[in-house]
């Protein structure tokens, strides 16, 4: 009944496993990452259309986590689930920087990637492996991207990079630095440093992108399996319009930016 794709690589001695085919199938990529006991449901949701009263790329992108993933039940004085933590929110950003500038500059259809967290593993923080998924989910959905992308945590004991570090290992680490970027180049980095040299910096993001770069491949092979007919684009030519704008206004602008003060140049460039 399910044709199931999965795919599993070792990293650090952390097995992490992508699967896709059997949950959220609706869906036009849907991933199921693991890391451990850590499970994140992550889907990629985009209309065929441009909604012609936009003019920029409405892409949202959620990390949620629930009390289930935990085993634990919303009590006391809160009922229900409470407003997105700054965890989730900053896991969400986490996600969206490095994503956002992969998508075509004239790409304004709505696109939606949610990341659920399903199950925690309290050693193995859900951010990478978060990550990891929503990339492999953007991959699968035949989304108009230019590169894959993946992630990896890097720390530093004992004068030795770490490797996507467990939450004990990163209590003494000197280190907790998230890369993220494409096989060819790095595109983010966030961290957190006590007293690292300028190199020993540089070679954590050097450790930090060939760490990922595995995962990369891996979610590339996936791709080759499974990935639906990639979107259409709907592309405007306005070579036509450049051109009138560029033969009304260079020569006046031209002019005014070259008026020395700063009033009436103002002035001039408003007009």
């Amino acid at each position: 009944m399910f044709k199931v794709f999965k795919k599993e690589i070792e990293l650090n001695g952390k097995k992490i496993s992508l699967e896709t085919g059997k949950i959220a199938r609706q869906a036009d990529g849907a991933i199921i990452a693991k890391c451990g006991e850590t499970v994140v449901l992550a889907t990629v949701v985009g209309a065929k259309k441009i909604n012609p009263d936009v003019d920029y790329f409405p892409l949202s992108v959620n990390y949620q986590e629930k009390y289930y993933a935990a085993g634990k039940i919303p009590g006391g004085y809160f009922k229900r689930e409470a407003r997105p933590t700054e965890s989730e929110t900053l896991i969400s950003r986490l996600i969206d920087r490095p994503i956002r500038p992969l998508f075509p500059e004239n790409y304004f259809n709505e696109t939606q990637i949610i990341c659920t967290l399903l199950n925690l593993d309290k050693e193995i923080s859900p951010d990478i492996i978060s990550f990891i998924g929503a990339s492999a989910a953007l991959a699968l959905s035949g989304a108009p991207v230019q590169s894959t992308v993946a992630a990896a945590k890097v720390g530093y004991k004992d004068k030795k990079f770490l490797l996507n570090p467990s939450k004990l290992e990163l209590e003494d680490s000197d280190l907790d630095l998230v890369v993220a970027g494409t096989k060819d180049a790095v595109l983010m980095v966030e961290s957190e440093a006590s007293g690292l040299t300028e190199e020993e910096m540089l070679n954590a993001v050097k450790f930090g992108h060939e760490g990922f770069v595995p995962v990369i491949e891996m979610i590339e092979e996936l791709a080759k399996e499974c990935r639906k007919p990639e979107w259409k684009v709907e592309k405007k030519d306005l070579s036509e319009v450049k051109k009138k704008l560029e033969d009304t206004f260079t020569q006046d602008l031209k002019k005014a930016f070259a008026t020395r003060d700063k009033q009436d140049r103002s002035n001039q460039i408003s007009e």
